[in-house]
């Protein structure tokens, strides 16, 4: 059997380190575009307390997008071995491309992963640059494409990198922007044949609802009329991607793992992406649930490792960055060992949702 293992990760994460007071001098507006009639402190207390954001990470004006992308990837491939004009396709998970730093728009042609190839001077004209545009759910997604097109025998490498920027994309006048930060991650995924074990990634899903719930997360005006900066701003329903998120999450995660007869007991991690703290744990609470597990504070807290506090919400970055802090050992206690199985898991813009399990190899 071919599967797809991993052969390399990467991140990077933004030395612009935001604090919650960096949003005191911020006038916030509702969403019928009038002043919130409470103090910043009181609105970012509670924001804190609600997402547990307590920092987030900027990139520096002369970065972009695809630069970024451009750096986990190269430490993604030190990290395989694996020589660049070996790579046969790049998947670039994103958004909204690379932001001019002055009209604020997004660029978006060439591709994003066409720039990463170009920055990473890669000369293979096989190589083949995809974008995957899924919401905060495109680094999975990505993993998906690329496993099948490994499984089908089409490609032996390929680099996914998932990056964003959304501080270029935050209207300042929302509550919701104190969520968002920079970052990107990047992983090699390689054809290897086996014989006996089952490893590397063993199954997926994705689910997309995309009628009503298809505004959830979308672009718009600032909620302050007079701020005519960008019309390029993440507008949030953020009640409805919570109630669709416990709705939806726990039940497909559960039909992934039993369709390879595998019990919550089996998972040694769940990677989840690093959305809103309250949600995620809300999420776990819920899959527990489904297996007649109370849900335990600490038991929890080892399970499923929390980047969010230090981070914040870099939307397709933060499943790839956790991943490789964990096998970095940059994440103590949490660490992966050899035959570990794990469950990844993200929910994103569309409403799109995925999840995958990936054992890792006896030896890796």
């Amino acid at each position: 059997m071919i599967r797809s293992i991993i052969t390399g990760t990467g991140h990077y994460l933004p030395n612009n380190i935001i604090k919650s007071n960096f949003f005191l001098k911020n006038t916030f507006y509702n969403k019928k575009g009038l002043k919130i009639d409470k103090s910043n402190e009181e609105i970012i207390k509670k924001f804190q307390k609600i997402t547990e954001i307590k920092e987030r990470r900027y990139i520096s004006n002369n970065l972009f997008n695809s630069d970024i992308a451009t750096i986990a990837a190269k430490i993604a491939l030190k990290n395989s071995n694996i020589c660049k004009e070996k790579i046969d396709y790049i998947i670039s998970a994103h958004n909204y491309g690379d932001i001019h730093p002055i009209s604020f728009q997004s660029d978006l042609m060439p591709s994003i992963a066409a720039r990463v190839k170009n920055k990473l001077q890669i000369k293979n004209k096989k190589c083949r640059p995809y974008d995957m545009i899924f919401g905060c759910t495109g680094s999975i997604e990505g993993m998906i494409l690329a496993d099948q097109l490994i499984r089908s025998q089409y490609a032996k490498n390929i680099l996914i990198t998932s990056s964003e920027t959304l501080s270029k994309v935050i209207d300042p006048h929302d509550r919701n922007s104190m969520i968002f930060s920079d970052g990107a991650g990047a992983v090699i995924l390689s054809a290897i044949e086996i014989y006996k074990d089952n490893y590397g990634i063993i199954h997926y899903d994705s689910q997309c609802n995309n009628n009503e719930e298809l505004h959830y997360l979308k672009n718009g005006p600032s909620l302050n009329p007079s701020y005519k900066k960008s019309l390029l701003n993440i507008r949030m329903n953020g009640r409805r991607i919570y109630e669709y998120a416990l709705t939806e999450v726990p039940h497909m995660l559960k039909k992934i793992l039993d369709h390879e007869n595998l019990h919550i007991k089996n998972i040694e991690k769940i990677l989840i992406h690093q959305a809103n703290a309250k949600m995620d744990y809300a999420i776990l609470k819920r899959l527990l649930k489904l297996y007649n597990y109370s849900y335990n504070k600490e038991f929890c807290k080892n399970l499923m490792p929390m980047t969010i506090q230090k981070f914040g919400n870099s939307s397709v970055a933060t499943v790839p960055t956790l991943l490789d802090l964990i096998l970095k050992k940059k994440m103590l206690p949490h660490e992966i060992h050899p035959g570990d199985i794990i469950l990844m898991v993200s929910l994103g813009a569309g409403m799109n949702i995925n999840g995958m399990i990936y054992r890792f190899p006896t030896k890796f």
